[in-house]
């Protein structure tokens, strides 16, 4: 752990600069509006180590994997968003010595996230080699209401000299990943061009062929007046900018607002990119900085209103919570249903940026609870058109007639994971989409959804279930072979529990589905089942012979479900016996090593419990949990939110508390040893779910809303907002009662506590503990 950021409510801030925490930094305080990110790189030169990240959602490039190619329906690439023009870049000279917070004296230094307002600040004191010492002040955010800008103030007052000081403000595309396979330079110059207080570099991606143009324009105040300077242009390969010098006088404040637009061919013809870019510096111009920012705060506002949780009487969980919310509204908008959600979103280059399971096992319940219906709709829909490459995925690995396997990462539906285990084996995630089809239609009651896209899908999947299972004479029972579950400590493992729980239960659904569709719309169930050459009553009947003679492993002395077959083999030890040293292991042991322990990575067996709760009783999911919680060592960033909401399921409260702290500050306390990489951006959605699903008890069942809050020790009271079915209630909990408010017009039947309760529009109802 390394624990150096203040508390706060609404901020997270960094007093005191220390060259170790710089890569960490910028991760922990990176921005982003849901069409590009930026991590917290240093505006002015600074020659310690760092990962200068800016990303672009959509644009990416298929770098060639570096294994197993050559093997049969193997990946031939990793799909990664691409770090992509540097468009922050001032570089500043104070009477010709460079300001590099590397070789300067720092006298104060302050970064602060303001999460309310949503923008990023920070100020510092430093004396420069020449002994000259300057006062900076830099704050800058992307823009959610102008989501393809970029806005800089950078203030500089000379503190005991009077002299020259060059700006260089620039725009620089010559950007190579830090993930990249083979050291490659994915980008190419199409142009760079500048002009007096402008400049313009355009490249284009390799292979890929996706065009960024980035432009950027600035102004130059002295004493918050506006003063022309004079120019001199810069530009080199893929790079463009201007150098002017400005005469200061000591303790006054010169300012440079600098606005920058990226704007590429993912979402524009890429002849009109210059146009459309000079067009939003336009618009930057004539609204300046302060009214972009005004328009920013507004607009975070209205988001906060919409997904924001309080907590009283704990400013480490209150923090916590605010900023894992924070990061998931600035990475995902829902506007456009062909981008997704990366497990490091815009803050980092680990995992590529691409898709995982993640989106559909924990981003979902968030986004459906927070957002229009359209908002999670559009993740459902981001999977159904990669429908023809998930059959496609199947077939390279030997699948027929329609059977589907979506990828383990992907960008554009093509499998591009590159380690065997988890292309080949990981095959949960299938059932992953079919659970959120499912997940979807229960919280919208959007059963058109179904109707239309949604069986279709969940056929294809069950197809390749039927398929991926096979019949064991010897046990006379149905299994499953050779898969890695989601705990991937165990590899090419036998009847994983939650792998073969949730082929079998996705199986379940797609028969209610057809029966649904055959009787509301039995036109479109004769198309459907025409068009992809669907024998229902053959498919189905061998389905219906899965479910009933699926073997699952389990063990009847200790009455708890087989994470797999052989489990109990390992030599049991507990997770507490563990040298701390040692920890994590993915980091100290061989993969041997890991494999042959029984040490469990991240919820596997309890992954199920949580989607199929209600199959099983308090008692049966307290035996589990106990056994397989002391076994696991959270060195998953999806593991500790999940163990939280069945600790909160089983009452135990302490460890439902202790999970939460770890999944919400798995970031801020940077308990895993590696935030410099980004951060964990899917999982902070299941930060939510402790929250809400755990202390707040929200289940969706029966066709009603469900809530059963409890209160963790430490806390005076929480309070979250959730949208149900065109309502938008807001549930409080403190020590004595529990206060639901309908925020909306429409009438909200909740249960609360097992008990029914109507809460009209614009009206709230208060409930005592009991």
């Amino acid at each position: 752990m390394n624990q150096y950021l203040q508390p706060d409510n609404w901020k997270i801030i960094e007093n005191g600069f220390d060259p170790n925490n710089a890569e960490a930094s910028e991760s922990l305080f990176s921005i982003g509006n849901g069409k590009m990110g930026q991590r917290a790189n240093f505006e002015e030169h600074y020659s310690g180590k760092s990962l200068q990240g800016s990303y672009i959602a959509g644009v990416y490039y298929p770098d060639k994997t570096r294994v197993g190619w050559w093997k049969n329906g193997y990946p031939e690439y990793f799909a990664k968003v691409l770090n992509s023009t540097n468009w922050i870049g001032i570089d500043i000279s104070i009477n010709n010595t460079i300001l590099d917070l590397a070789k300067a004296k720092i006298e104060e230094f302050s970064r602060v996230l303001d999460m309310k307002e949503g923008h990023l600040s920070r100020s510092f004191i430093a004396e420069l080699s020449n002994g000259n010492r300057i006062k900076v002040f830099v704050q800058r955010f992307l823009s959610i209401v102008d989501d393809e800008i970029g806005a800089i103030k950078y203030e500089i007052t000379p503190l005991n000299f009077t002299g020259i000081i060059e700006y260089t403000p620039y725009i620089d595309g010559d950007i190579i990943n830090s993930d990249s396979n083979y050291d490659e330079n994915f980008w190419n110059e199409l142009y760079q061009k500048s002009s007096a207080a402008e400049a313009v570099v355009g490249i284009k991606t390799k292979k890929t062929g996706f065009t960024l143009c980035t432009s950027m324009r600035y102004e130059f105040h002295r004493n918050g007046k506006k003063e022309a300077v004079q120019t001199e242009l810069v530009t080199k390969s893929k790079y463009a900018g201007n150098r002017f010098q400005a005469y200061a006088k000591e303790n006054e404040t010169l300012t440079l607002y600098k606005y920058a637009s990226l704007v590429s061919s993912f979402h524009h013809k890429e002849k009109e990119l210059e146009k459309i870019a000079s067009k939003n510096l336009d618009i930057a111009l004539n609204k300046h900085y302060n009214k972009m920012l005004e328009e920013q705060i507004a607009a975070w506002n209205k988001k906060w209103e919409a997904s924001d949780i309080i907590i009283e009487g704990d400013e480490a969980s209150q923090q916590a919570i605010r900023f894992n919310i924070f990061q998931l509204d600035q990475t995902y908008s829902g506007k456009d249903d062909r981008l997704n959600i990366g497990p490091k979103g815009f803050t980092g280059e680990k995992y590529g940026g691409s898709t995982y399971w993640d989106t559909e096992a924990y981003c979902l319940p968030f986004y459906l609870a927070t957002a229009e219906p359209q908002v999670s709709k559009n993740l459902l829909l981001y999977r159904y058109k990669q429908l023809p490459q998930a059959i496609e995925n199947a077939e390279k690995l030997g699948f027929q007639d329609g059977a589907a396997l979506f990828p383990m990462v992907t960008m554009n539906g093509e499998e591009c994971h590159n380690e065997w285990e988890i292309t080949f084996e990981e095959i949960h995630r299938n059932g992953a989409i079919a659970w959120a089809v499912y997940n979807y239609i229960l919280h919208t009651g959007d059963k058109e959804y179904l109707i239309d896209y949604g069986t279709e899908l969940l056929i294809a999947i069950s197809r390749f279930w039927s398929q991926r299972i096979t019949f064991s004479s010897a046990i006379n029972k149905y299994v499953m072979l050779g898969v890695t579950g989601p705990n991937e400590y165990e590899n090419n493992v036998d009847n994983n529990w939650y792998t073969n729980t949730l082929a079998c239960w996705t199986m379940e659904y797609t028969i209610e589905a057809l029966n649904f569709i055959k009787n509301q719309n039995p036109e479109k169930h004769t198309q459907l089942l025409s068009r992809i050459d669907f024998n229902e009553e053959s498919e189905t009947l061998r389905w219906k012979d899965i479910i009933g003679n699926m073997h699952l492993p389990y063990d009847k002395e200790r009455q708890v479900f087989l994470q797999q077959d052989n489990y109990l083999n390992k030599e049991q030890m507990l997770a507490k016996d563990l040298d701390p040293k040692q920890r994590p292991i993915n980091q100290h042991w061989s993969w041997d090593r890991i494999l042959r322990s029984c040490f469990i990575k991240q919820a596997d067996t309890l992954q199920g419990i949580y989607l199929f709760e209600d199959r099983f009783d308090p008692e049966t999911i307290k035996r589990n949990f106990n056994f397989y919680e002391s076994r696991t060592l959270h060195e998953s960033s999806l593991s500790p939110c999940i163990h939280s909401v069945l600790a909160a399921k089983i009452k135990n409260m302490d460890k439902a508390y202790e999970m939460y702290l770890r999944t919400s500050r798995l970031d801020l306390d940077d308990y895993n040893n590696e935030v410099h990489e980004g951060l964990h951006i899917t999982s902070m959605a299941g930060t939510w779910m402790a929250v809400v699903q755990g202390f707040g008890g929200m289940r969706v069942k029966k066709d009603k809303v469900w809530f059963n809050p409890q209160l963790p020790e430490k806390w005076n009271a929480f309070s979250f907002k959730v949208r149900w079915r065109g309502s938008v209630l807001n549930v409080t909990t403190n020590k004595q009662e529990v206060t639901v408010e309908n925020l909306s017009n429409i009438p909200a039947t909740i249960m609360l506590f097992n008990k029914e309760y109507t809460i009209e529009g614009e009206s709230k109802q208060k409930i005592d503990i009991q």
